[in-house]
């Protein structure tokens, strides 16, 4: 097997923008969207082809507006904001004498008492709190409509704590129970590491979905049912080994892509899973070794692991080392498998396993991510 076993190192005002914004503030007509793109707008905002044409025409018009304001307003400017359907504009000041010269530009003033500089020091002042402080809190931001920086934690003392370690006085800073525990987005690609349970490295096989959801196949020994992974974040939602040797870890919120990482850092796209003939040629991508090519040796081999037996793996002569587990096999522009055990290594060469890809594409009702 070639799993590696080590730890690698913010007021409510309004006016109807499309009848207020004055001429010299006016943009030119936005270009409109493709049909696709219009589609999805009124789909994921909930609003009729008329509506969407009218928020891209007041969007576009506030562009010039608070670039304007920005630049008029100088200290004194507290940022800017749509109302839900965005027919209203709305532009914050610190300053009550500054009201004439938003209206002037069309939008509606809003007179608070911090300007965005001071709003920006306040969160500066949280980003440079004790690392402790910040690691118990999801996220904190300036929240331009409430005039204040919003500081989100699992709880209420979380979010107090990195408050006061950033010494600074509660009138200044909103602080929110929520469950949002942001994490980062990431294209799957084959041969890519994975991390699981912090304690050992793997490879993606190939991306895929079920239902709609993303993730992707990988080797069996690599995780059992239930593990957890970093970079990307998952969970192993099925695995089998010994017996076989495939799993399949779910990845919401990342990127499923049709490629696997070829020679060089190249990209080469899976288009299908058709089943290459023996003496084809076959090319495997690792974490560790990256892309090695041979050829198909045998299929239907059963091999003895000291975990186990696992039956209908295919034999090849391509390299492999520890890490490379669960990488990708593709011949020409097909996913044959994931990479399984094996002996010998990239420097004075072996014999390689693969499990193949169908397999477990079927066990658990899983659809290819292909281009």
């Amino acid at each position: 097997m070639f799993s590696r076993r080590t730890l690698l190192t913010g007021a409510t005002a309004a006016l109807a923008l499309a009848a207020a914004l004055s001429p010299t503030a006016a943009q030119a007509a936005p270009a409109p969207l493709p049909p696709a793109a219009m589609d999805a707008l009124q789909r994921d905002l909930g609003i009729t082809a008329e509506q969407a044409v009218q928020r891209l025409a007041n969007e576009s018009r506030a562009i010039g507006v608070q670039a304007n304001l920005t630049k008029t307003l100088g200290a004194k400017y507290a940022g800017a904001w749509f109302n839900a359907d965005a027919s209203q504009f709305l532009v914050a000041t610190s300053d009550a004498a500054q009201a004439p010269t938003i209206k002037a530009q069309g939008a509606q003033p809003v007179v608070v008492g911090r300007s965005l500089a001071d709003l920006d020091t306040i969160k500066t002042r949280l980003d440079q709190a004790p690392e402790a402080a910040r690691a118990k809190a999801a996220l904190w931001y300036v929240d331009v409509p409430t005039n204040s920086v919003v500081v989100q934690a699992a709880d209420q003392a979380a979010g107090e704590a990195l408050v006061a370690a950033a010494g600074l006085s509660r009138d200044a800073v909103q602080v929110k129970v929520s469950a949002e525990q942001p994490k980062t987005f990431m294209d799957l690609i084959g041969g890519s590491a994975y991390y699981i349970n912090g304690t050992s490295r793997c490879s993606i096989g190939f991306s895929v979905t079920r239902s709609g959801s993303p993730g992707f196949v990988s080797a069996g020994h690599c995780g059992r049912t239930g593990a957890t992974t970093t970079n990307p974040s998952g969970t192993f939602a099925g695995s089998s080994f010994p017996g076989n040797d495939y799993s399949y870890v779910s990845t919401p919120g990342h990127n499923p892509t049709p490629y696997v990482r070829g020679s060089g850092g190249s990209l080469v796209t899976v288009r299908g899973s058709s089943v290459a003939a023996i003496g084809a040629s076959v090319c495997r991508s690792g974490s560790t070794t990256g892309w090695h090519c041979g050829t198909i040796q045998q299929y239907n081999s059963t091999v003895n692991y000291a975990q186990g037996t696992v039956t209908g793996l295919t034999r090849t002569n391509v390299c492999a080392e520890p890490g490379d587990s669960g990488g990708s096999f593709i011949s020409g522009n097909q996913a044959q498998g994931m990479t399984s055990g094996g002996s010998g290594n990239c420097s004075s060469g072996g014999t390689t396993y693969f499990q193949p890809v169908n397999e477990v594409l079927s066990a658990y009702g899983l659809t290819l991510k292909v281009g």
